[in-house]
């Protein structure tokens, strides 16, 4: 992986940047500003294989390391959440039994995979857009993109 840094590339099909921020060896944040940002490097492998998703190419980012930085019950969410594969969509209660020490039949455990979701800091690497009827880290119309990419 690239140098730490933050790194933004345009889309046109997302119509917006991608912007990356990585730390060590971790993408740590994943942003989608209408204006790349003027410290913003441009060439990261990264972005070349978000280009190659957003053309139609299956990639689910399954190994691209992420640093998440979340209270632990949302940081399990969001490692469970890893785990359904491109174009598979589950909703928010299957979230929750995927995820370990998670009270899947209450309203807590349900609540807890929505704010997870909410507080995705990594979206597409972490695929919340693949949880019907929830939340995204990501703005709505880059989550339907995602969405309507793996359909």
């Amino acid at each position: 992986m690239s140098a730490a840094g933050i790194y933004a590339r345009e889309f046109d099909s997302l119509d917006c940047f991608v912007q990356l921020g990585v730390a060590g060896d971790r993408v740590i944040s994943v942003s989608f500003p209408r204006e790349r940002p003027i410290d913003a490097g441009t060439d990261h492998e990264l972005l070349d294989r978000v280009g190659d998703y957003l053309a139609g190419a299956e990639d689910d980012f399954a190994d691209v390391p992420v640093g998440l930085t979340l209270p632990t019950d949302q940081r399990r969410v969001l490692e469970a959440i890893r785990n359904v594969p491109y174009g598979e969509r589950i909703d928010v209660e299957l979230a929750a039994r995927m995820t370990p020490d998670l009270d899947h039949d209450s309203e807590d455990g349900r609540r807890t995979v929505r704010d997870a979701l909410t507080a995705n800091p990594v979206p597409p690497f972490v695929p919340d857009h693949r949880v019907d009827g929830a939340p995204s880290g990501a703005p709505d119309r880059v989550a339907r993109a995602f969405r309507e990419l793996e359909a």
